[in-house]
């Protein structure tokens, strides 16, 4: 097999559905249409949805067509796969909202001159319910309660709402929308994605293939990374806190950053592993923000970093906001995100994690830092 095709079809992926047929239709020059959806349920992208938007710029290298979607409706019903709990409905103009620079940030990993950009309520919002019948019929109640996390709800009494259901339906009838020949989603989408090609058979289309990638445990907390729980390295970070919330992992986790997250040779990768895990983790941090934030800002963050870690430092770029004397911190650190809720404050002081390590400068935790000045 072609070595390309071959680490396209093996970095970062843990199951391929169809294998056979996508590589004879890649080993036959075959043009094929790629897709991907991705809800926008928060403003903002982070790593774990890296690993799919790689698969698909290693599609595109090979001359295939990204469709990337954009599910500006499906988000308003909500993606139960990975969650212990309902979803809430979003509101629409959350949504709009939330999806203003969804392609922006998409860009810094696609090719988007090259890519369809598609809102998935271009075909949903008009479906009619005999249309929504005619979908819900190929499937069976038993399907949808039998995953896992689903089951779990029920036998904890946990109410499973009968919108969720509605879901794998909306993915599903994406995939016969833009006629897709290869879906790519992560291991907790995998009801999903066989709900398109269940779809495109009863629309008497060919089944698309599917590439099931891998979401390794990228949060920094034991937990997979999640918007809902907070526990991300967006895309939109400043650089500073991107290099540091990386150089804030375990050790063990750098190898799979490097294969999912990059696209540094994996020969390089395994030379990389034999140094110093301090040396491997910087040159990650280094490569990972560089890919969002240009090799200069890249350069700039690691030094920073060695101020502030090796010599108690702050860093040179930091945010000043210039607030009433009479403003609590609290509100102060809620009103940039420093902290999530007043909890987190709360739990943070208590450890002695915020501190004003000089006039004015605060230090949240190991790399999140506010310069506050009072009016």
């Amino acid at each position: 097999m072609d070595r390309e095709i071959e680490e396209l079809l093996t970095r970062g992926v843990v199951e391929i559905i169809d294998q056979k047929k996508l590589e004879k239709k890649l080993a036959a020059g075959k043009k094929l249409r790629v897709k991907l959806g991705i809800d926008p349920t928060s403003p903002n992208l982070h790593l774990g949805r890296s690993v799919p938007l790689f698969k698909m710029r290693d599609f595109q290298n090979l001359g295939h067509t990204a469709v990337l979607i954009v599910g500006d409706f499906t988000g308003v019903i909500g993606d139960t796969s990975d969650k212990e709990s309902e979803r809430p409905i979003l509101s629409r103009e959350t949504i709009e909202e939330n999806k203003k620079h969804y392609f922006d940030q998409i860009g810094k990993i696609v090719d988007l001159k090259k890519a369809e950009l598609r809102y998935n309520s271009e075909w949903l919002e008009g479906l009619t319910y005999r249309e929504i019948g005619e979908h819900a019929d190929q499937f069976s109640l038993s399907d949808f309660i039998d995953r896992d996390n689903i089951k779990r709800r029920l036998d904890m009494g946990k109410r499973v709402s009968l919108r969720e259901t509605l879901y794998p339906l909306m993915q599903g009838y994406d995939s016969v929308a833009v006629e897709a020949d290869v879906e790519l989603g992560g291991v907790d989408q995998r009801f999903n994605l066989l709900a398109g090609r269940i779809l495109q058979e009863h629309f008497g289309k060919d089944p698309q293939s599917l590439v099931i990638t891998t979401f390794p445990i990228l949060g920094l907390d034991g937990r997979k990374m999640s918007s809902s729980w907070g526990n991300t390295i967006n895309f939109t970070d400043p650089a500073g806190e991107m290099y540091g919330k990386i150089m804030s992992m375990a050790d063990s986790q750098v190898s799979d950053y490097f294969r999912i997250c990059t696209r540094i040779p994996i020969d390089e990768i395994g030379a990389i592993e034999q140094k110093h895990p301090k040396e491997a983790k910087m040159r990650l941090a280094f490569e990972i923000t560089k890919i969002y934030h240009g090799e200069k800002a890249s350069k700039d963050a690691e030094k920073d970093f060695e101020e502030i870690f090796s010599k108690g430092g702050v860093p040179k770029d930091i945010e000043t906001v210039k607030i009433d004397k009479n403003t609590p911190l609290v509100e102060v650190f809620l009103k940039h995100k420093l902290v999530a809720s007043k909890s987190e404050f709360n739990r943070l002081n208590k450890e002695g994690a915020i501190k004003e390590i000089e006039g004015g400068v605060y230090r949240i935790g190991k790399h999140r830092f506010l310069k506050i000045e009072t009016l």
